[in-house]
């Protein structure tokens, strides 16, 4: 049993604090790696730390987990937080987010897709993603972006 699960068990849908990475990959092409969730929207590989992690190892794992990519170098951008973070899900489950972002500078191995968190894994230029994004996704691709168009 993973720790977010352990700990829903004791508290239920209460409000929680959540730590994770967000993982920002880009091919030859300049374009951004998104996955597509289970409930069909666009978001960017990453996902919650489990106890005992750093950021830094919880987006090693992460990739590894949904992309099959390896990271070899990753670049810290920033940490989102706060209330506008505040997440409510289907079931019920709220918790505020923290989130690292990191762009992934250089990386190995296959990508693949493993369809236990998402349907599918496919590169999109910047300025043309799929419309279907929460809120939360779009501001962090909007940090990447603007990140981007300034150091490059």
């Amino acid at each position: 049993m993973d720790y977010v699960t352990d700990l829903r068990g004791r508290v239920g849908t209460d409000p929680l604090i959540l730590n994770g990475s967000v993982l920002f990959f880009l091919n030859e092409q300049d374009e951004v790696l998104l996955q597509q969730r289970l409930d069909g929207s666009w978001g960017l590989p990453g996902g919650l730390m489990e106890l005992g992690e750093s950021f830094e190892e919880t987006a090693v794992r992460e990739a590894k987990e949904e992309t099959g990519l390896i990271i070899q170098r990753m670049s810290f951008l920033t940490v989102c937080s706060g209330r506008d973070y505040f997440v409510t899900l289907k079931n019920g489950d709220q918790y505020y987010s923290v989130s690292a972002l990191y762009h992934v500078t250089a990386y190995t191995g296959n990508l693949y897709n493993d369809q236990k968190e998402s349907l599918q894994l496919a590169y999109f230029p910047l300025d043309s993603l799929p419309d279907k994004k929460n809120d939360r996704w779009r501001h962090f691709l909007n940090i990447f972006s603007d990140y981007y168009k300034k150091n490059n």
